[in-house]
């Protein structure tokens, strides 16, 4: 038995720590919001954000992050990417040596433009650090429905350390170094699937749908590879896995924001109404920063940004992207 303590109680968190629980390890869960965690003791559920899934015995509620953080072997950030950073500062005075962490937000940092792993490097440079990614939607891990994720460390003892805490038969676990390209995929496969879900909410079906998700691949692998990532990472579950699935599933909180946006329905409304964070707005800010930066040719994030900000719409959007140059596929 390992004792795990998670930061951030949204649908993703609390899925992985039922799934901690329910293998016999001793799991405190934090949330922000007093009154959910005290809901989820009374009803023995995560009633907002992980209906219909039951908390283990092993899986407890607690009111203070500092509690769930003493003593556990293992600290895992369930928190969106832009509140990482903050997160992790206000944890870092009493995290030790030997806490391994792990993290799980997809996303790049607006305005330094760097990858939750470089943050975490940033807080506390000594600390382990792994990363979690794959497609894995919550509502399905939750219900101990096959899936399959890797995790990836610089340092592979720590890889095969979570590796180990977290796999079961139905939560298979695979492991990676290339820390760069996990976090690259599970981050630029959000902006993907936002135009996947406008395409999906202006009707224009399913060839113009697998030819985002395609050409949208190309353009993460350019950017991952020039930052320093293996192209393999991105052909692998933390690559095309988590765009396959987060481009063509209605768990997709970035699909179902596309849908509406495609539909007409203003960014700031959709985002409201999908009522958790949409990580692939803010990622796309930061890719497109990104791609500038490094002089990276990825016409579909442009013009996602583009949208994203105002300067088009959805429907001028398509012109642009079809009318360009012919030239060879690559």
């Amino acid at each position: 038995m390992k004792k795990i303590a998670v930061i951030g109680a949204g649908s993703w968190g609390t899925a992985l720590a039922v799934t901690a629980a329910a293998k016999g390890h001793a799991v405190k869960i934090w949330g922000r919001n007093k009154r959910q965690m005290e809901s989820m003791r009374e009803t023995g559920e995560n009633k907002r954000y992980l209906p219909g899934v039951k908390l283990p015995p092993l899986l407890r509620p607690v009111d203070e992050a500092q509690k769930a953080v003493h003593h556990a072997d293992l600290v895992l950030f369930s928190v969106p990417a832009q509140a990482f950073r903050s997160s992790y500062t206000a944890l870092a005075p009493i995290l030790t040596a030997g806490q391994v962490i792990v993290n799980v937000a997809k996303g790049i940092e607006k305005g330094t433009l760097l990858r939750m792993s470089e943050v975490a490097e940033q807080v506390a440079p000594e600390a382990g650090y792994v990363v979690l990614s794959g497609p894995s939607h919550a509502e399905e891990v939750g219900k101990r429905l096959p899936t399959t994720v890797t995790v990836g460390s610089r340092r592979q003892e720590l890889a095969a350390y979570v590796q180990d805490v977290f796999i079961t038969d139905k939560f298979r676990v695979y492991t990676s170094d290339d820390v760069t390209g996990m976090e690259l995929g599970g981050s630029l496969k959000n902006i993907i699937a936002l135009g996947a879900g406008i395409s999906d909410g202006m009707g224009y079906g399913d060839n113009a749908k697998a030819a985002l998700m395609t050409r949208g691949l190309a353009e993460m692998n350019r950017l991952a590879v020039r930052l320093g990532a293996r192209q393999e990472t991105l052909s692998g579950l933390a690559g095309v896995g988590d765009l396959i699935v987060t481009c063509t599933s209605m768990h997709s909180r970035n699909r179902r924001c596309g849908i509406m946006i495609g539909q007409g329905v203003p960014v700031k409304n959709a985002v409201e109404k999908v009522g958790m964070v949409v990580e692939g707005i803010s990622t796309t800010e930061a890719a497109h920063d990104l791609a500038v930066r490094e002089h990276v040719e990825m016409p579909i994030t442009e013009a996602i940004y583009r949208i994203l900000c105002g300067e088009i719409s959805a429907a001028e959007a398509e012109p642009l992207l079809m009318g360009r140059k012919p030239k060879p596929e690559r």
